[in-house]
């Protein structure tokens, strides 16, 4: 199931969430709100469908070239699709799931893989919020050689140009606040039963950095040094996956929480402290409630965070825009201005979407 099913099952339609050619380290620092980008590169989430032609595909990404877009993420493998992005001059990245593995034949050989909440339960037997989220444990040896197994047989094609991350969290302790009325739950404080990870394996080693159990702590959702702990087990999960992402010289990109802020309080996601070619923040701005404006106040949070590490692409989520092509273009606008390095589209890329993305980008 993909992210356009999760976001249908919550009531809000479908969701999204290198390289030649990507801007300089020196370019994107010295970026202002005054000073937006003198060329852009775009970049789109698609699930490719097996049933296009070649035609289909020759006209599709020849007008994505047109529009400015110079990279694409395929949440699935199709080499098809990835050969005719590439004969248009477009980056053919394969967009993988990373903590969150509900393969049938994983759960049922290896469920001891699978992250537990504070009340002790297992997402191999206890998914939260919906069936198909089943966590894996970032602090399990096991799982990481299971995780760079699969960068490997990804990276190892030659017509996939790069890995892109997505899921690589934990679980949502605090939904976007758009979301909690689908669930009825008031997430103003975290709750146990999504509060991740409480495995055997997670407090031992917590143990043995502070001398304490973390199940034996009064607040344990309250305690910094806890808090770190799994920031830096997502972190090692990313520092693994990079070297293996170097090792076939090829980009790692990831799909990230808006903030840097928003990403480590509510999924334990430092993204900022991540070896990326580049990041693609999902700033979605009506799952948290907020107008178009915010698009650039959270680029401007994430650039100035990374202090010119690598590149952010904005993430915009084409429904929250509801068809309406002049917010779309100020979305565009704001996040160029702000200092991202172009935008990452999630959702129907229309035509109408196309022109409006080359409009607003020059």
């Amino acid at each position: 199931m993909n992210k356009r099913n999760f976001l249908k099952s919550v009531g809000l339609g479908s969701l999204a969430i290198i390289q030649p050619g990507i801007p300089s380290l020196s370019a994107t620092a010295a970026k202002t709100p005054s000073q937006p980008a003198k060329k852009v590169r775009h970049r789109v989430w698609i699930n490719p469908d097996e049933n296009d032609t070649a035609a289909d595909l020759q006209k599709r990404y020849a007008a994505y070239k047109k529009a400015g877009i110079g990279d694409i993420f395929f949440e699935a493998d199709s080499e098809k699709h990835f050969r005719a992005a590439k004969q248009h001059g477009i980056m053919a990245h394969r967009w993988i799931w990373t903590m969150n593995r509900g393969e049938k034949e994983l759960l049922a050989s290896h469920p001891e893989w699978y992250a537990k909440n504070r009340k002790g339960e297992s997402c191999a037997t206890n998914p939260p919020y919906v069936d198909y989220y089943r966590w894996l444990c970032p602090s399990k040896p096991e799982v990481i050689n299971y995780l760079k197994e699969q960068a490997k047989a990804v990276l190892s094609k030659d017509y996939v140009d790069g890995l892109h991350l997505d899921y690589v969290r934990y679980c949502d302790v605090v939904l976007p606040v758009n979301l909690w009325s689908n669930y009825g739950i008031d997430q103003s404080k975290e709750l146990p039963e999504y509060d991740f990870c409480y495995c055997e394996t997670c407090r031992e080693k917590y143990k043995e950095e502070k001398g304490v159990d973390p199940l034996e702590m009064e607040h344990p959702d309250q305690i910094p040094s806890w808090r770190r702990f799994r920031y830096n087990r997502i972190t090692n999960v990313v520092n693994n996956l990079a070297a293996v992402a170097k090792q076939y010289k090829k980009p790692i990109t990831a799909a990230v929480f808006p903030t840097p802020d928003i990403a480590k309080r509510i999924v334990r996601q430092d993204w900022v402290n991540w070896p990326l070619d580049s990041v693609n923040p999902m700033i979605y701005h009506g799952f948290y409630k907020e107008d178009v404006s915010w698009i650039g106040e959270a680029v401007t949070e994430g650039v100035s965070a990374l202090h010119g590490k690598f590149p952010l692409y904005a993430g915009l989520y084409l429904p929250d825009f509801n068809g309406n092509m002049a917010d779309l273009e100020k979305g565009i606008r704001l996040a160029i201005q702000h200092g991202a390095a172009g935008v990452s589209l999630f959702g129907g890329v229309t035509d109408e979407v196309l022109q409006t993305l080359q409009k607003a980008s020059v």
